[in-house]
């Protein structure tokens, strides 16, 4: 049984589309300067999966991603203490899931992005998982990795 992540990215910086573009060998989740998300990411397991979430614009879940290599040192850390995940484009969620949608559900009330929307890689429970799928019109057990 996979975990499940929610990773957030300014679209006009990464967007999903970027993501999709890069294919089967995925991208390198960089730029994170956070412990407790580097740590999450420390945490992860190829076959993980994850949301796509637009911050700052847009502000929803818009696709379906998957973890394709572990945490790893980040080639652009010349510090060497920050760490990253490689991943790549599953699907697109058929209706993006709005950050005012998820609060307004009572099933999301204790879901991270709804108590700390500032962690960039946070987890997401399965339940949590299932609802925001069902929400975004996604059959998640249809996703093939």
């Amino acid at each position: 049984m996979p975990a499940y992540w929610l990773f957030k990215s300014e679209p006009d910086a990464f967007s999903w589309d970027d993501l999709v573009s890069r294919g089967a060998k995925g991208e390198a989740w960089d730029g994170v300067r956070n412990y407790q998300a580097r740590n999450n990411m420390r945490a992860m397991k190829v076959g993980d999966l994850g949301f796509f979430y637009h911050s700052n614009e847009g502000k929803d879940v818009v696709g379906i991603c998957h973890v394709i290599a572990t945490a790893h040192p980040e080639a652009k850390d010349a510090s060497g203490k920050w760490e990253c995940v490689d991943v790549a484009a599953l699907a697109p969620v058929p209706k993006p899931v709005a950050l005012d949608a998820i609060k307004a559900n009572p099933k999301l009330a204790d879901m991270v992005l709804v108590n700390n929307s500032r962690l960039s890689v946070q987890p997401v429970r399965a339940d949590e998982w299932k609802e925001v799928c069902r929400m975004g019109g996604v059959d998640f057990r249809k996703l093939k990795i």
